[in-house]
């Protein structure tokens, strides 16, 4: 394992060229890029978990004061992964916004900005906890879940076979060297996924929480953590608390 592991969480998502990594659920083999996305080929699919968009203003209105900037960096960041891979179709896997009055307090560049990732392809947002209904003027499709072959998509786990959701913003730790390293990760065992929180002010729920147990049942699952240029796959059972 290389020092890349080590570098800031936004590393991932500059340019250049990023290593492949592949995460199987239901016989499907899925791209796993390390900005924190899952892109499937043959349906040319690109697949986000958790935006958040909107969260510091949100957290502006209740007196909480953040850098006004998370929406523009996470669509950035989203812009340049579908240069990357042109998807046909892109699903946003729920809480794509902080609150159910995010798309209203979109500033016009960043709705702009979304207007032009959504040209010349599908776009389907899945409702989330946050944001359970349609938000006004964004575009799009909305659906509580999608299925697509053997896999669906939703929003909150299930612990279901071929089952890609978000929801829990999984992370894990690591202990390496004298030093404990913490990433955001993809949580999987070959028939479901939970995939990382991808907004710019989204935190990390350690895999070794209940909530995956219920999901994965035990340990047994994998942590495939984010690196700067590619991931790194642990058993579960070897991440720490």
């Amino acid at each position: 394992m290389t020092g890349a592991l080590g570098q800031p969480r936004n590393a991932a998502r500059g340019g250049g060229h990023q290593i492949s990594h592949t995460i199987t659920v239901s016989g499907v083999m899925l791209a796993a890029d390390p900005a924190g996305v899952l892109y499937w080929p043959e349906q040319r699919l690109l697949c986000v978990a958790d935006l958040h968009l909107e969260k510091g203003s949100s957290f502006a209105r209740r007196g909480m004061m953040l850098p006004p900037y998370d929406t523009r960096a996470t669509l950035q960041a989203l812009h340049l992964l579908t240069a990357r891979y042109a998807p046909r179709v892109v699903i946003a896997l729920g809480d794509s916004f902080h609150d159910r009055e995010g798309a209203t307090r979109m500033a016009a560049p960043d709705r702009d900005l979304l207007t032009q990732l959504q040209h010349g392809r599908e776009w389907i947002w899945i409702a989330g906890n946050h944001d359970p209904d349609p938000a006004p003027g964004i575009g799009g499709t909305f659906a509580q879940a999608l299925a697509l072959g053997p896999i669906e998509f939703r929003h909150e786990p299930t612990g279901s076979f071929g089952e890609i959701a978000g929801h829990l913003h999984p992370s894990a730790r690591i202990a390496w060297r004298g030093h404990a390293i913490v990433r955001r990760c993809f949580a999987a065992d070959g028939n479901r996924i939970v995939m990382p929180a991808f907004g710019a002010y989204t935190g990390g729920l350690n895999v070794l929480d209940h909530a995956f147990a219920n999901i994965f049942g035990a340990s047994a699952f994998t942590a495939h953590l984010l690196g700067g240029r590619r991931l790194y796959a642990f058993s579960a059972a070897h991440c720490v608390g």
